[in-house]
């Protein structure tokens, strides 16, 4: 009985030595995470290079995990990807051989912020280990942009992405924020406001499922005033015509006075 015992304390050493090699291998990794910042609703691609690791693997099994759970895996023609990833990740199987294990994320929420890390599942001898590569932090932020437009004219909000919901408004004067769906009209990817008038000015929001912020619009309605078309009209540059037309004029009129000038000499 105690020779068993014995046997099966070995047999976890020997597992926790494999767990070292593996680590070991990846030793020559920056100590920290590669950061990467991406706009809401964008492609955010996480890198990942195994053949500075791994010399050579007869299958390509690439696993990406958060520290809490994986997030997608991929042995040969096989795929898995976590069901709040659904359809939104990748890693292109062509430049997998060639040492290119990026994670592809498509429509980036805020949802994904956090720490990835990516491992090659290397099976040799009927053993696997996992061969840490790269760990990668993402940030995502939201879209922000001022704007200055006249009276008349049509506000184009774009969505940015398929999770955004709805869209508020804040007056210029006012503190309350309200849903402004009254005039506006939904199109492909776009909300519209036609007609802009004054009391238009102020913030908008499109806000995602959860009530974060996808896009901030600042917006100065302006009138523009018909003085201002006038003054632009007076100050366009003299033509050529107008030109020679001063000088046909001003060759008549010396035509005219030369023999008055000459009688009187």
């Amino acid at each position: 009985m105690k020779m068993h015992g014995i046997d099966r304390d070995r047999h976890v050493i020997h597992l926790h030595c494999l767990w070292i090699v593996g680590c070991v291998a990846s030793s020559s990794l920056p100590s920290g995470p590669l950061s990467i910042s991406s706009p809401v609703g964008s492609q955010a691609i996480l890198p990942c290079k195994w053949k500075s690791q791994l010399d050579n693997v007869p299958v390509c099994h690439i696993l990406w995990q958060t520290p809490d759970a994986p997030v997608f895996e991929q042995n040969g023609e096989q795929r898995w990807q976590a069901s709040e990833f659904e359809g939104r990740l990748e890693v292109p199987g062509e430049k997998l051989w060639e040492g290119d294990c990026s994670l592809i994320l498509r429509d980036v929420q805020f949802g994904d912020v956090g720490l990835y890390e990516s491992f090659m599942v290397v099976d040799r001898k009927r053993r696997k280990r996992r061969v840490f590569i790269q760990s990668v932090h993402l940030s995502v932020y939201d879209h922000k942009s001022k704007l200055s437009m006249g009276m008349g004219e049509d506000l184009v909000l774009t969505l940015h992405t398929p999770q955004a919901m709805r869209v508020v408004f804040q007056g210029r004067n006012s503190t309350e924020w309200k849903v402004n769906g009254g005039r506006l009209e939904e199109a492909e990817g776009v909300v519209v406001l036609r007609g802009l008038r004054l009391d238009n000015s102020g913030t908008y929001k499109v806000l995602d499922s959860h009530g974060l912020s996808v896009s901030t619009v600042k917006l100065t309605v302006e009138e523009v005033a018909k003085t201002q078309k006038i003054i632009h009209i007076q100050d366009k540059p003299v033509g050529k015509s107008t030109v020679y037309r001063s000088s046909s004029l001003l060759i008549v009129f010396v035509l005219l006075i030369s023999p008055l000038i000459q009688h009187l000499v």
